[in-house]
């Protein structure tokens, strides 16, 4: 006789662990820049504020008053130098600038060899979360096989259960693959 409460509580646990692992995914995309100006290229850049590392996104306003400009408004006018800073120090590979108000940033037109290299490292990206799916599947798999071993549930109860995460780790896996092709699509895009 199964206990379905054991069952469905792994298989939420890998279903909670699977949505993270795409979502972690999605937001790793989100850093990836094509060419067009986006906060989130530069929201969560650490800026050393009064001794304390602290997001850019608590520091200042964003606004995109073209496709290749980013302006940054800080809130208090003190902090533009340090986060001018940590963009300095990011691996953007932009300069940028100020009026004494706000930064700009102008982000160039990436070349076609530039594209490709970033298509590969998103690759990389999606790769690493459906790895993270995996092992999320490989979790629950071991623990409803624990729960067979002890009597738990019965083996007809496992191939159920098996057959359910399959479809969970299957979808979420499908999540990062849409994911990829319209963030390879974006780069690719001139």
């Amino acid at each position: 006789m199964m206990d379905d409460s054991i069952v469905s509580l792994a298989l939420e646990s890998a279903r909670e662990a699977m949505g993270k692992a795409v979502a972690h995914t999605e937001e790793s995309f989100a850093d990836i820049r094509t060419g067009r100006a986006s906060s989130a290229l530069v929201a969560k850049l650490k800026v050393d504020y009064f001794g304390t590392e602290v997001p850019v996104q608590q520091l200042a306003g964003f606004s995109v008053p073209e496709a290749r400009v980013l302006v940054i408004s800080p809130y208090d006018k003190t902090s533009i130098r340090d986060i001018e800073k940590a963009i300095e120090k990011s691996d953007l590979g932009i300069n940028p600038s100020n009026d004494g108000q706000v930064i700009r940033l102008t982000f160039p037109t990436l070349t076609e060899e530039r594209r490709k290299e970033l298509v590969k490292v998103v690759r990389q990206r999606a790769e690493a979360g459906r790895v993270a799916v995996r092992n999320a599947r490989r979790n629950a798999r071991q623990e409803l096989e624990a729960l067979e071993k002890e009597g738990e549930i019965s083996s007809d109860d496992l191939e159920r259960a098996e057959k359910e995460l399959e479809k969970l780790t299957h979808e979420a896996v499908e999540e990062i693959e849409k994911a990829l092709s319209h963030k390879e699509k974006e780069l690719l895009e001139i």
